[in-house]
């Protein structure tokens, strides 16, 4: 009997033991929507009129809305560099676009999201656009990402084709289906790393010029055939947001939206609104740089929220990280800031301040409400980059005048040179950067003239 009674105490304290076991929670699926040149005016949750995003807009409902959100880049291919490795593209020397001509891209030495979340073996995929080198050594799949689908460059460049992996899967893209097959390959992706944590980076091409809509969308919106594209792209979300749905993967699943600079301008009415921001695309003015941005994880962050705390794109490499159980192994300075505080609702980020560039040339420098403008020569505009006007040194209380219209820097002589003082010492503490990898010139316009559908 005492024998028995001591195994019933053992058992006993064994399931107490058992209990008292924390449950491992399953590793979050991370999943990145990104658009080109989609403009901060151009979804209703931001202040579209004509434009409706329902899909998006419950992303907002369901989710925070970011109203100070920076990309890293007002152009293409920094903007993807800065958000893959949570590093501004200036450390890379990746400043301006590649074009199909190059015999360069994103270096090997960097670390992306994709590489990093092998710590955790998470299934990594991009459908989309790559816009970071297409020789051999530069594609997704030798940058961390088991599975990549999608045109290489933007659809306005030669030689848009389909790539499955480092091969050619299609020369011919019929691009009125280019968000209809992102979506599919998308949602292919997901089904098919449904039982495993996961990381899906869908870049679309659209609303980059020259824009097309399926049969389906043409004529759907009352913005012409840019409210179609992007009416489209918010049914993409959806079908997205449905398919974790049905898989029981919403719960498990960060969800973020987002655009990798503002409006391409000069494109008129084939391109986006920045509204109420200044300017657009290739300019450091918030109209070129702020993108709207949403984040949603049903159950876990906070819900219909609007943060105007300042994020950048970087900083998604270290909150992923961060909500993954990573400590990234990366030598490489990250300027990205962990965000899950904000996402939490425990806290802020670290900083609130953020340098500007135009290509490799500092040109500027925001911090809480503030910010600063160096002087700018003006452009006087061109087929490919819309007109500027030239400006002495600017200060903006973006908080007052978030469209940059009020200098009141002789009214705030102090101020200016504070954040005059702290812009250079954060500029020289980013240390000896490296020569250009990417350079734009006169020369390089002709790659914009043949667009096509421009107007």
């Amino acid at each position: 009997m005492k024998v028995w009674n001591s195994l019933l105490i053992i058992f006993a304290i064994s399931l107490i033991s058992c209990a008292k076991k924390e449950v491992k929670a399953p590793l979050p699926n991370f999943i990145h929507i990104f658009c080109d040149d989609m403009g901060y005016g151009d979804i209703a949750c931001f202040g579209a009129s004509d434009i409706k995003t329902p899909n998006i807009d419950l992303m907002a409902e369901n989710g925070i809305r970011f109203t100070d959100f920076y990309s890293a880049s007002s152009v293409c291919s920094p903007s993807r560099a800065g958000l893959l490795t949570g590093r501004m593209p200036q450390r890379m020397g990746i400043n301006a676009v590649f074009f199909p001509e190059s015999y360069t891209g994103m270096p090997d030495s960097e670390v992306t999201i994709a590489e990093m979340l092998k710590a955790k073996n998470y299934a990594t995929g991009i459908v989309g656009k790559w816009h970071l080198g297409h020789r051999h050594e530069f594609l997704p799949l030798q940058q961390g990402f088991d599975y990549y689908y999608g045109i290489p460059y933007s659809n306005d460049m030669k030689s848009v084709v389909y790539m499955d992996g480092n091969k050619v899967d299609s020369l011919k893209v019929n691009q009125h289906y280019i968000t209809q097959t992102y979506t599919q390959k998308a949602k292919a992706f997901i089904k098919k790393h449904q039982k495993e944590p996961f990381f899906l980076y869908l870049a679309h091409n659209m609303p980059h010029v020259p824009i097309y809509a399926s049969p389906k969308f043409e004529g759907s919106s009352n913005r012409g055939l840019y409210g179609d594209v992007i009416q489209e792209l918010d049914w993409s979300v959806g079908q997205i947001i449905a398919q974790l749905e049905e898989l029981g993967l919403l719960e498990n699943t960060l969800i973020v939206f987002s655009s990798d600079n503002g409006p391409w301008l000069v494109m008129e009415d084939h391109a986006g609104s920045a509204a109420p921001l200044r300017s657009g695309k290739m300019y450091s003015f918030e109209g070129g740089m702020r993108v709207p941005t949403i984040a949603m994880w049903k159950g876990k962050i906070l819900s219909n929220v609007e943060v105007n705390d300042l994020a950048t794109q970087m900083d998604w490499f270290p909150t992923f990280a961060k909500l993954a159980g990573i400590e990234p192994a990366n030598e490489n300075p990250i300027d990205g800031k962990d965000i899950s505080p904000l996402l939490l609702g425990t806290g802020k980020r670290a900083t609130d301040d953020y340098l500007f560039f135009e290509m490799e040339k500092l040109t500027g420098y925001r911090k809480g409400a503030y910010k600063l403008k160096l002087p700018f020569e003006g452009y006087k505009g061109s087929e490919w980059k819309n007109q500027e006007d030239a400006h002495d040194s600017l200060l903006i209380n973006l908080r007052k005048d978030i469209g940059e219209q009020v200098n009141i820097l002789s009214e705030n002589p102090g101020k200016a040179l504070e954040l005059s003082t702290e812009m250079q010492q954060k500029y020289k503490e980013m240390g000896q950067l490296p020569a250009s990898l990417t350079v734009t010139t006169a020369a390089d316009e002709s790659h914009f003239k043949h667009l096509a559908n421009k107007k």
